[in-house]
């Protein structure tokens, strides 16, 4: 799709990458939401700046038919990684993992690749093909 590539150009021009887009119906309104992540982390004064240059592109072709309103978010410190490109920019975090068959498990993300990842565990690093993975969402201790 053109119009990703050229939102994920402008992100990507301030240092930022495109993490996920999603159309959502809240409170009987759509939105067209943007979630970007950025080393050292995304302000408003970001989103605003990105917001910004992306309307005129969606002035010219509309993501979605009908009225909808627009943003521009960080995911959060807490999120689904749901594609090998977020696990990918995730390296290093805490992670808590459903494994399919197995349970939970917590721990480190220690690599990402196409196939799969390794978790780095209290008893060792542990290797999963994505199609071994339930939800994973990052995870902050406070």
């Amino acid at each position: 799709m053109a119009i990703i590539d050229d939102i994920e150009k402008i992100v990507n021009s301030y240092g930022a990458f495109l993490y996920d887009i999603e159309t959502v119906n809240e409170n009987d309104e759509t939105i067209y939401r943007i979630y970007i992540t950025k080393e050292g982390g995304v302000d408003l004064d970001l989103c605003v700046d990105i917001s910004r240059d992306i309307s005129p592109l969606l002035d010219i072709e509309p993501p979605v038919s009908g009225e909808y309103r627009f943003e521009v978010s960080s995911p959060g410190i807490e999120r689904k990684l749901t594609k090998p490109k977020h696990f990918k920019h995730s390296l290093g975090e805490k992670i808590k993992v459903k494994i399919l068959g197995e349970g939970k498990i917590k721990g480190t993300l220690k690599n990402a690749d196409d196939e799969g990842i390794t978790v780095e565990t209290k008893e060792g690093e542990k290797n999963y093909k994505y199609s071994q993975l339930g939800t994973v969402k990052t995870y902050f201790e406070w």
